[in-house]
């Protein structure tokens, strides 16, 4: 309780000599889930908790304790709790770019440091610094997420935002908010994203493998892994295609129009991908609108280290606490070197 106290003093001490709005907002976000949460176990035992509900519930149970006992991630209270909050998602992410860059706007906050994004519980003031920011020429991409890792500092429950997805994917999230607790390394969002999606990757191999997981969801999830995999490869190399375009010396018309160019190039290349998927439109909803830097921005963070990072934990025989340590010893480098050293691992 020490240490949560000291994160609600230091808050208050922040807010009062920076956006007052802004830390309230984010106190008064946390204290909500707070007096929402309760814990799992008496939800299990009441005879009016919904049987869908009691049946996640205890699923997700037996998964914590697989993140803990098999995966070697933090054994602690989080996710042992479930919190209601009335809501589809928990918080609101923004990502911000210019209009010719894929450089992030970054937003420094006490103990985390800088990241590359900025959440808000409420969606209205998500919105509104979303309109301020494109209204000073950033583009902006605002998505609601379903869950966060609060870093230890509090015990992470269970939310209702996350039950909508099929099991592999609840576990998922859970290994990556959990990974996120095992080590996280200050201003480097990159980083930190990449190795949580890499834990969070490997867990759920790791979990569908074990007995007595039906061989159609084994083959379901590495459908839509291979599907994810060829998105995220046509993203990236529509990055590295707009990176070439925004380094060009020609004027701010010549440049607007190769990127309206390049977008229009990596919509009809997911059309091609849709139909070597027979059709499948699981990602239609992303290309729908706000298509632009920030949201291509979105997924490079989360996902250009993984590949290197995958390399890593291939170099120590898949052996996960040898993996969290090398990472640990990554993150004590300087910020270049860093993720050189980490790249270094794909060409060995």
């Amino acid at each position: 309780m020490l240490k949560h106290s000291l994160l609600i003093l230091s808050l208050s001490f922040l807010s009062a000599c920076s956006n007052i709005a802004y830390y309230s907002q984010a106190i008064n976000g946390q204290w909500d889930i707070f007096k929402r949460t309760q814990p799992i176990d008496n939800l299990l035992a009441a005879s009016n908790t919904p049987r869908r509900l009691k049946q996640q519930l205890a699923d997700i149970l037996k998964i914590r304790a697989f993140a803990s006992e098999t995966l070697h991630l933090p054994d602690n209270r989080s996710y042992t709790d479930y919190a209601d909050l009335e809501r589809p998602f928990v918080v609101w992410s923004i990502f911000a770019t210019p209009p010719f860059s894929l450089a992030p706007k970054k937003w420094c906050f006490f103990i985390v440091g800088c990241v590359s994004y900025r959440g808000y519980f409420s969606e209205a003031g998500a919105t509104t610094l979303a309109d301020k920011l494109r209204a000073q020429g950033y583009d902006v991409y605002l998505a609601g997420i379903p869950a966060y890792s609060s870093l230890g500092w509090f015990d992470d429950p269970v939310l209702n935002t996350m039950l909508g997805w099929p099991q592999h994917r609840i576990a998922g999230l859970i290994f990556h908010e959990l990974a996120h607790q095992k080590l996280y390394i200050q201003n480097d969002t990159a980083f930190n994203e990449a190795f949580a999606m890499t834990v969070e990757y490997v867990g759920i191999e790791r979990w569908l493998a074990r007995k007595g997981i039906a061989q159609d969801r084994i083959k379901k999830y590495e459908q839509a892994r291979q599907r994810q995999i060829e998105f995220i490869e046509l993203v990236l190399s529509s990055r590295k295609h707009l990176q070439q375009v925004y380094q060009q010396k020609i004027p701010r018309t010549k440049m607007q129009a190769a990127k309206i160019a390049a977008f229009e190039q990596l919509r009809a290349q997911y059309q091609q991908l849709k139909t070597r998927w027979n059709g499948y439109a699981g990602y239609d909803a992303w290309f729908a609108k706000d298509l632009n830097n920030a949201k291509l921005l979105s997924v490079v963070t989360y996902q250009d280290l993984v590949p290197a990072f995958r390399a890593l934990l291939d170099q120590v025989g898949g052996d996960l606490p040898a993996f969290y340590q090398a990472v640990a010893e990554l993150g004590e480098l300087p910020l270049k070197e860093r993720h050189a050293k980490l790249r270094h691992f794909l060409i060995l």
